[in-house]
C-alpha cells in the first residue's frame, strides 16, 4: 500500500511539475491540428485553414502555452464555431485594455506561417466539375479531417465501389499542378524537362521550389502526386478515375436550376453509378487498421509512418465519440 502511494505521489509530481525549456502540447490540441490540409469551407471558394505546423508552433514564443489559455471557449470536440480568442485570461493581463481595443482582426495573422492548404489543384476528374476542392462540409464534427485527404488522394480511393480488392492496386498518380499557402507537405517534383512526370513514391515534407529564376516567386511549377486506385485486370494497370463525364457534368451544372427533381435525380444517379457513400467510421477502418485496404509500406512510407497511419491516434475521436470533452486533470 505504501509503495502504491509513492507511485501516485510521483505521478502527481510529474504531471504538476512546470515545463522548463521544453515545449509541450498541454491540451492535446495538436492531436488533430498537426495534420496538414486540415481545412473547412466557410463560403463558396473561401477556406479556413485549421492546420498548425507542430514543429514551428512548439518552437515559437507560444509553444509553451496551453492553447486553451488563448482559446478559452474550446472545451470539447467538435468545437465548431468556437473562434473566440482571448490573450488576457492569464497572460498579457496588463495589456488587456490595449488588446481588447484592437478588435478580432488583430488575431488573423496568428499561426499564419504554420498553416498549409492547397488553394488550387489541376484535378481533371468529373468529380471536380460539381464538387469543390474541399467537398466535405455537412458533418461538422469531421469535415476538416475528411477534407484533409484532398492533398493525399483522389476521391475514388474512398468513394469508388470496390467489390474485388484483389483486382485493385493503390499507387501514386502522375503529378498534378497545384498552388498552396503555407509550408507544403506531400509528394513533390519540379519541372525537370522530359522528367517532369516523374513521381516521388514517398510522402515527404516539401520545400518551396528551388529551380525558379532569380526574382521569380509563386507556385505554378509545383507538382503534387496523390494516391489513386488502379485496375489490374488482364495485367494492365489502368487508373480508375472518371474523366469521360466531364463535359456531361458541365452541361448538367449549366442547366441544374431549370431541371425537374426527377431529371436531377436521374443525372446524379448516372454520375454516381460507380460511387459509394460511406459512414465515416467505415471509411476510417478501411485504411487506418492493420492489414487494411491500403498497404502503406508499398507506397513508400517507412515502418514508423506506416504504423502511425495504421494505428491513427485521432481515429477513436471520430469513430467512438459523438462528443469528446477535454479532461481537466488535477484542475490544470
Amino acid at each position: 500500500m505504501q509503495y502504491f502511494k509513492l507511485i501516485i505521489a510521483a505521478l502527481i509530481i510529474i504531471l504538476m511539475a512546470p515545463v522548463s525549456g521544453k515545449a509541450v502540447d498541454h491540451g492535446g490540441c495538436l492531436t488533430c491540428h498537426k495534420y496538414p490540409g486540415l481545412v473547412r469551407m466557410e463560403k463558396p471558394d473561401n477556406i479556413k485553414v485549421l492546420h498548425v505546423d507542430e514543429e514551428i508552433h512548439l518552437a515559437s514564443a507560444h509553444g509553451k502555452v496551453d492553447c486553451r489559455k488563448c482559446h478559452p471557449t474550446v472545451t470539447q470536440v467538435p468545437h465548431t464555431g468556437e473562434t473566440k480568442v482571448n490573450c488576457t485570461t492569464e497572460c498579457h493581463i496588463e495589456d488587456r485594455d490595449k488588446i481588447n481595443s484592437l478588435g478580432p482582426e488583430y488575431y488573423v495573422n496568428y499561426h499564419k506561417l504554420e498553416r498549409f492548404a492547397i488553394t488550387r489543384l489541376d484535378d481533371k476528374s468529373s468529380c471536380r466539375v460539381c464538387h469543390p476542392l474541399y467537398p466535405h462540409s455537412n458533418n461538422k464534427k469531421v469535415r476538416a479531417l475528411l477534407n484533409m485527404h484532398t492533398g493525399f488522394m483522389l476521391c475514388e480511393v474512398c468513394h469508388l465501389k470496390k467489390e474485388d480488392l484483389s483486382q485493385l492496386q493503390f499507387s501514386w498518380k502522375e503529378p498534378e499542378h497545384f498552388e498552396y499557402v503555407g509550408e507544403p507537405y506531400g509528394t513533390l517534383t519540379h519541372h525537370t524537362g522530359h522528367n517532369s512526370n516523374r513521381v516521388i513514391q514517398e510522402m515527404l515534407k516539401m520545400s518551396p521550389e528551388t529551380n525558379k529564376p532569380d526574382g521569380q516567386t509563386g507556385t505554378n511549377g509545383a507538382l503534387i502526386s496523390r494516391i489513386a486506385v488502379f485496375s489490374k485486370n488482364g495485367g494492365n494497370k489502368k487508373i480508375l478515375m472518371n474523366t469521360k463525364d466531364c463535359d456531361r457534368a458541365k452541361d448538367y451544372m449549366s442547366k441544374e436550376s431549370s431541371l425537374s427533381e426527377k431529371e436531377k435525380k436521374e443525372s446524379l444517379e448516372l454520375f454516381h453509378k460507380d460511387i459509394a457513400r460511406k459512414e465515416v467510421s467505415v471509411a476510417c477502418n478501411e485504411c487506418h487498421v492493420p492489414d487494411g485496404m491500403i498497404d502503406f509500406a508499398s507506397l513508400g512510407f517507412n515502418k514508423n509512418t506506416s504504423n502511425d497511419l495504421q494505428y491513427l491516434n485521432i481515429k477513436s475521436l471520430v469513430t467512438k465519440y459523438e462528443t469528446f470533452y477535454f479532461p481537466n486533470l488535477f484542475g490544470r
